[in-house]
């Protein structure tokens, strides 16, 4: 596997940028220190104290059962389900414990069984209401009411785990983003267990080496895509069973992939029956009273991360999901909507002020510090990664430089160029200068995720790349004897566009499930505005596997890609070295390592003996966009080897020359010196 150096990774003091808040910075840092000391008893530590869950929760215990709530606010709480009729009863009623807001139930052994169907009726003064524990393990919908219940999740055979993974030091993460439910042609839900099955070998099979699974906290709302969560200890069941989850992330260890998950902090859905809304009859139990607790673009729930019961909660949700299902890490969602205020709606991230300011929450800061020293506590292993528009410093510094904590970034400058151009700008007025710069433009003292796109560019409103590239014609024109202008366009293109983003990625690349073939159309998970059809949640992997359409051959590039990315390790935290920039021609070239990436996105020229200075030595073709194996033209000899030249007087500059066909890429490796 891939490694990456860090020592090219600076300090944030070392950026001048930064001098005028280095103050705020380390104030910053205190805060987390504080928090820390504020919330873990002496004697303990910060990823001891993050087991909420091992407390709080119904647990087995070797008297019974044992059942523990945080509910400040509440005058009485009762179990009731299937045990009870569904009404209060005794012995199901809960004592207050102590002056902390703690309430407990003890039950004997045969009071409960596995997959009993239970809730809470939690009154306090003025109302009451059923609520799901806020730990709860397993949460079900029924078929018909639609009402989601606890679920006791005790089986008499847990998985059995086979595997022991362990993330490699230095490790390059090449991401393929999956979402289970929608991972299956047909129009229905899918499962971990057939995830497991079909999916999980394609994955492996096209050279990546992590798995990121989205929408694995339960969810209410199939179409909020994951990102609204109700309950977040349970693993959502419309996909199975929590020990269906277990085997698909053994399989994918076993397979050699990291497996890491969407996290889900930056917000919770409304709903008060299934989420953590009012549960204890007040708005301001987990969440911020008032405005500051409404995300009025999400309709969603802001979290209050200056409150240690919900740091305490939200620490121990991290924990729970290394120590239980054994993920290898997260992807940190909406963190941009974590850190302002404004949630990042105000834009406006042109100056530093904006990362310094009143609109920045620190608290949020507070807890991803914390976080992230949880994280890596538990599993030194593990990773994590930020999901931030805004560019604030130090998001993926280490702690003990002011950072927050973050293993990566990620770089979404680099998908909003790629549209920008493909949507607004005519092929021939491609700037290749402002390509270069947003493929390159990161800090030196954060490591980043680079990625054409992932599925927020194909939800309802945008398109797949593949689509805004070639749109109808791809319904009538992608058999490979077929000859459309607008698809061998956007085929070429397609190609050239992935192969510049993983080539210029500096620590680590991204795809979403199907976007490797040029998957048509967009994102759109079944609703009422569309008839709740699941024609575009699915995959359709029947185009990929067809050798006689062009997505079979745009996925066998992506696969070869990959391939040669593992194998020649190139993507190694060091800047590439630009080669040849020509404006006028379209041409780019950067050399990684021993690898030089030759493209020519010139939409009507060709050029033959183009001149592209290089070092001394012989350079092999092993790759290239234009390959027959990957609907090319054919129109580049396979296993050219390249010796430099010398010309007079400059004898001591070395050249090569190539030829390049219009939308063509080349990718060339240095053999040996001349």
């Amino acid at each position: 596997m891939k490694k990456c150096s860090t020592a090219r990774l600076r300090s944030l003091s070392e950026d001048p940028y930064l001098h005028p808040y280095l103050d705020t910075v380390a104030r910053r840092r205190d805060a987390a220190v504080r928090m820390e000391r504020r919330c873990v008893p002496p004697g303990a530590s910060l990823h001891d104290w993050a087991a909420a869950h091992e407390h709080f929760g119904l647990h087995r215990t070797g008297n019974g059962w044992i059942l523990r709530e945080w509910a400040p606010n509440a005058t009485a709480i009762a179990l009731i389900g299937t045990r009870t009729g569904w009404e209060p009863r005794d012995p199901f009623w809960f004592e207050r414990s102590g002056d902390t807001g703690e309430w407990m139930l003890e039950l004997a052994p045969d009071q409960l069984d596995h997959q009993d169907l239970y809730r809470l009726k939690v009154a306090w003064d003025g109302g009451d209401g059923d609520r799901i524990p806020a730990c709860c393990r397993r949460v079900v919908q029924d078929a018909h009411t639609k009402i989601f219940n606890a679920q006791v999740w005790a089986p008499a055979s847990p998985h059995a785990w086979q595997e022991t993974f362990g993330v490699p030091r230095d490790f390059v993460p090449r991401i393929y983003e999956a979402h289970v439910g929608m991972a299956l042609e047909d129009g229905r839900i899918g499962t971990y267990t057939e995830f497991r099955e079909q999916v999980l070998p394609r994955v492996a099979d096209a050279g990546y080496n992590t798995l990121q699974l989205m929408a694995v906290m339960e969810h209410p709302y199939y179409g909020s895509f994951g990102y609204h969560v109700s309950n977040f200890f349970a693993p959502s069941s419309r996909f199975g069973t929590p020990e269906e989850l277990k085997a698909l992330i053994d399989a994918a260890h076993a397979a050699g992939l990291a497996v890491i998950m969407d996290m889900v902090h930056s917000h919770a859905v409304r709903n008060e029956a299934e989420g953590l809304a009012r549960w204890d009859g007040t708005r301001y139990q987990y969440f911020h009273e008032g405005p500051r607790g409404e995300h009025t673009a999400w309709d969603s729930l802001c979290f209050d991360y200056g409150k240690p019961q919900v740091v305490h909660f939200l620490l121990s949700n991290c924990r729970y999901w290394l120590d239980e299902f054994r993920f290898d890490g997260f992807r940190f969602d909406g963190v941009t909507s974590m850190l302002y205020h404004h949630h990042g709606l105000a834009g406006g991230f042109n100056a530093y002020d904006a990362y310094f300011g009143d609109t920045v929450d620190e608290d949020a800061i507070t807890y991803l510090t914390l976080a992230n020293r949880v994280i890596h506590a538990v599993r030194p292993d593990a990773f994590t990664i930020a999901e931030d528009v805004s560019g604030m410093p130090g998001l993926a510094a280490p702690r003990e430089d002011g950072g927050m904590g973050f293993d990566y970034r990620m770089a979404m400058g680099v998908p909003d160029m790629w549209f920008k151009l493909v949507n607004d700008t005519r092929d021939e007025d491609w700037n290749i200068d402002f390509m270069w710069h947003e493929l390159t433009n990161r800090r030196e003292d954060e490591r980043t995720i680079s990625y054409a796109e992932s599925h927020d560019q194909a939800l309802v409103g945008g398109k797949t790349l593949a689509f805004e590239l070639m749109d109808a014609a791809m319904y009538e024109h992608m058999h490979t004897q077929a000859g459309h202008l607008a698809v061998d366009r956007g085929m070429a293109l397609h190609k050239m566009i992935r192969l510049a983003t993983l080539a210029t990625a500096g620590h680590g690349y991204m795809n979403f499930m199907g976007n490797e073939f040029g998957h048509p159309e967009w994102v759109d998970f079944p609703r009422d505005g569309n008839d709740w059809s699941y024609h575009y949640a699915r995959r359709q992997w029947s185009l990929r596997d067809n050798p006689d359409l062009r997505y079979y051959h745009l996925a066998e590039f992506d696969k070869a890609m990959q391939h040669l990315a593992g194998q020649a390790q190139f993507i190694d935290g060091a800047r590439p070295d630009l080669v040849c920039l020509h404006h006028q021609d379209k041409v780019l070239a950067f050399r990684r390592g021993t690898m030089v990436f030759i493209f020519n996105f010139n939409p009507d020229q060709s050029f033959t003996d183009y001149r592209i200075n290089l070092a001394s030595g012989i350079y092999r073709l092993v790759l290239t966009t234009d390959d027959p194996r990957f609907a090319g033209h054919n129109r580049i000899a396979p296993d050219q080897a390249f010796h430099t030249q010398t010309h007079p007087p400059a004898a001591d500059e070395h050249f090569i020359t190539v030829y390049l066909p219009v939308r063509t890429a080349l990718v060339l490796e240095q053999c040996r010196p001349a």
